[in-house]
């Protein structure tokens, strides 16, 4: 009961650009913060998601009721020096909105509670909200800005995709990744926000990972396939790396992109991006798999996937060119999901074929681009 007291005892309140206002109980850190809004269908995997770079400048809402009663892993790594139940070294929410947060926890692994964590993240966590009718409100208005409060002191909204959020994720030094020549093949991964599964994905299919800023000018390197990463923001806005990946299509060596890789491949591919309503987000998303002789009917789907998922904005389907095929949509939308060209092996899916959180439906998609880029494919 005394737990129960104490958590309770200081209030908080989320605030939309739109005026609304969600009162709640504070977690984490009793700190403010604005940022946007957006949220999350999956049932598990707080530690993954809140690491998550993509996440940057924004303030999650957890669709899932009950949040924290497993814990939070002790932080480790592995030989390669990626974090283990963890995305990235650090959470990368504004902010955190759940329904009802469990400040005790049971698991093997735990190591502390996720209102401890995210008190020493200094990030911010509301629980009590209304999540079911909060997630209507922002299915039906759209990803809104909106900023967790303790007080009736004015703060200004803060629009994250503004601003160039993904210099704040990507790594500022070039890293070398299981750097042994057995392969023979080396992977240039343009760090855009990496999640730390989707290197560990590379290294286990014995790729060696020369890991570079996503400014980085890579074309003089020596390398056998090229993967962007995920990452947050509108896509748009990164003109250098956009423009870098159109030279490595001139190239013509293996490219695979994912999310925000996905996106830009498309930009440099000369086809358009756009924000979606209120995005995807979770790791219950079914997409549709399309035949190689694609053309838009039933009758040339392959198959339906599950998918782990977090992006705000997609590729305009008819900005493609001819030279490029749609290869996978999403079922609830019908919005494009992957994309790959005709001729060459140049790929990109919008989900994580990595998961983690989440199914591993397409982790074979990490074997095709190996294939790609050792001459098998």
């Amino acid at each position: 009961m005394q737990k129960r007291i104490n958590m309770i005892e200081k209030q908080a309140k989320l605030v939309l650009e739109d005026g609304t206002v969600y009162d709640g109980v504070s977690f984490g850190a009793h700190s403010a913060v604005a940022g946007e809004v957006v949220f999350n269908t999956g049932m598990v995997g707080y530690p993954e998601t809140l690491t998550d770079p993509s996440y940057c400048g924004q303030i999650l809402v957890l669709t899932y009721p009950l949040i924290g009663n497993y814990g939070v892993p002790a932080v480790s790594v592995d030989e390669h020096g990626l974090p283990l139940g963890f995305e990235s070294h650090k959470i990368q929410i504004a902010g955190l909105v759940v329904s009802e947060y469990s400040p005790t926890h049971s698991h093997f692994d735990a190591a502390q509670s996720l209102g401890n964590w995210m008190k020493r993240a200094a990030v911010p966590g509301i629980s009590g909200v209304d999540t079911r009718a909060l997630t209507r409100r922002l299915r039906e208005k759209g990803s809104m800005l909106g900023k967790i409060a303790f007080t009736d002191e004015e703060m200004q909204f803060y629009d994250p995709m503004a601003c160039d959020l993904v210099s704040k994720v990507s790594l500022k030094e070039t890293a070398v990744l299981n750097d042994v020549k057995s392969s023979g093949r080396t992977i240039v991964l343009l760090d855009c926000g990496c999640k730390a599964s989707i290197v560990r994905s590379l290294i286990t299919r014995g790729l060696r990972v020369v890991q570079v800023p996503y400014d980085h000018y890579f074309l003089d390197l020596d390398y056998d396939g090229l993967l962007i990463s995920n990452g947050p923001g509108d896509p748009g806005i990164y003109t250098a790396t956009i423009r870098h990946v159109e030279h490595a299509l001139a190239v013509g060596k293996p490219i695979l992109g994912i999310c925000l890789g996905n996106q830009i491949l498309a930009l440099a591919a000369g086809a358009e991006t756009y924000k979606l309503k209120f995005g995807h987000r979770g790791q219950n998303q079914p997409c549709i798999e399309f035949a190689d002789d694609i053309d838009q009917t039933d009758s040339t789907s392959k198959r339906c996937v599950i998918t782990s998922q977090n992006h705000g904005y997609a590729v305009r389907p008819d900005r493609l060119s001819d030279s490029w095929q749609i290869w996978f949509k999403n079922a609830n939308d019908n919005t494009v999901e992957g994309i790959r060209h005709r001729t060459k092996p140049f790929m990109g899916v919008q989900f994580h074929p990595e998961a983690t959180p989440g199914p591993t439906d397409t982790a074979w998609i990490f074997d095709a681009f190996a294939d790609a880029v050792k001459g098998r494919g």
